[in-house]
């Protein structure tokens, strides 16, 4: 089967023959054919800087988690419902990016994204309450949610012959910046007087760096590079209940929300997993960036893969024996073989860029793309919601993490039958 590396999709490859002139659609002005060079590269710098931003927000309060509980008198259950907003934010904000796309722009969505995650991490350390610490990382989760709607899209958008390499990339961003935030929080903390607020507003610095090569976007309403509308403007010609027809839609979703849920898990719970069975703050927080950092190389590799085979089901069924063989050491051996768990574990999270790799492949045109993005995000994230909570009640009722980690293992199981479903050799539009 021949790769996204090596084919644009032969909608757009149809549209380019019928319309010529077509080909200029995403140019600037005075640009000779397509989009320029320097445009390209822009875009691409502006997808990793975002990317970076992805989960700082999350995995900065993972490594914090006891210190902020004690800081605002929180009990497990209520912490419980603090690891549960990302997923709840992701699932309500995460619908509204076509349509606001759509009105505004991919571009300036994003850029309106950064600057959320950036307002929302400089407030929520100093608001006072758990309220008002959940209201600012609602904020900045929103920001997230948006940008992880459009990631997908704007790859389709400006790079679709390279889908598996540009999906790969940001996907290394991600993790890069979720490994960044757990290794370097708690040190970074400490140097900076030990005082949990410090160690969280921090971040902010990050995302508001991401915000400046989108800036040159926000006026952006041309086409695609081969389309003769915007991408998102397409999104919407179709009935939106028609994608809930797909058989590979709700298999996708499904993949996407159990992942999501044993990711959320882990950011949020795995740090205090360890720490109770001994470890110090500064370790365990270590161990998470382990966790995040085998994505690093791995967010690269697998969508390059899984664009060249036929079926991601192999993939998916390796990624979830990792997690199963990761979760059973957790269980049995917490300390003594941590930093084997935390390997296995953190190739087991590799299931989300396999997910992104998998929102391109299944989906035949931009639009197709820009549907599907929204529909397994959206609903995935909403079936990752009980998950972190169940933990929590778990954890705090049953005095001990043996219930929460064999829920956790558990999970693993549906995972790989939803994955096998999504990674079949279809695509929606031919279900829909």
């Amino acid at each position: 089967m021949p790769d996204d590396e090596t084919q644009t999709p032969t909608l757009n490859r149809e549209a380019i023959a019928r319309t010529p002139h077509d080909s200029r659609a995403g140019a600037l002005p005075g640009a000779a054919e397509g989009p320029s060079p320097w445009l390209l590269r822009l875009i691409a710098v502006g997808l990793v800087l975002a990317a970076l931003n992805l989960r700082p927000a999350i995995t900065s309060l993972g490594a914090l988690l006891e210190e902020v509980r004690e800081g605002l008198h929180m009990s497990g259950s209520v912490a419980g419902v603090l690891t549960s907003v990302p997923p709840l934010c992701f699932a309500v904000f995460g619908v509204m990016a076509p349509r606001l796309a759509r009105r505004f722009g991919a571009g300036a969505v994003v850029c309106a994204g950064m600057a959320a995650i950036a307002v929302g991490l400089v407030v929520r350390p100093y608001i006072g309450s758990t309220a008002g610490f959940l209201a600012a990382s609602a904020l900045a989760l929103m920001g997230i949610a948006v940008s992880n709607i459009l990631m997908p899209v704007i790859v389709k958008r400006w790079f679709p012959d390279r889908v598996g390499t540009m999906t790969g990339l940001y996907s290394m961003a991600l993790a890069l910046g979720t490994a960044l935030a757990a290794a370097l929080t708690v040190p970074v903390t400490g140097a900076l007087g030990g005082s949990w607020q410090t160690g969280l507003v921090v971040w902010a610095v990050l995302a508001a760096v991401a915000v400046l090569p989108w800036i040159v976007l926000v006026r952006d309403r041309t086409p695609a590079p081969g389309q003769s509308a915007p991408v998102a403007a397409n999104a919407t010609e179709a009935p939106a209940l028609k994608i809930t027809r797909s058989r590979t839609a709700w298999g996708l979703a499904c993949f996407f929300g159990l992942q999501a849920t044993a990711a959320y898990i882990t950011m949020g719970w795995m740090p205090q997993i360890f720490r109770d069975a001994g470890v110090s703050a500064g370790t365990a927080g270590l161990l998470l960036a382990v966790t995040m950092a085998m994505g690093v190389p791995l967010a690269f590799v697998i969508p390059r893969v899984a664009s060249r085979l036929k079926n991601q089901g192999p993939i998916v069924v390796v990624l979830g024996l990792c997690g199963l063989i990761g979760y059973s050491g957790l269980y049995l051996a917490p300390a003594a073989g941590a930093w084997a768990w935390a390997l296995l574990l953190g190739v087991a999270n590799c299931a989300f860029p396999l997910a992104l790799t998998m929102i391109g492949m299944r989906a035949r045109s931009g639009a197709g793309v820009v549907r599907l993005s929204a529909f397994a995000q959206s609903t995935g994230y909403l079936l990752s919601i009980p998950g972190p909570l169940l933990v929590g009640v778990l954890y705090q009722h049953s005095g001990g993490w043996g219930l929460p980690i064999a829920l956790m293992a558990g999970l693993m199981i549906p995972q790989m039958v939803a994955g096998i479903l999504a990674g079949r050799d279809r695509t929606i539009e031919d279900e829909c």
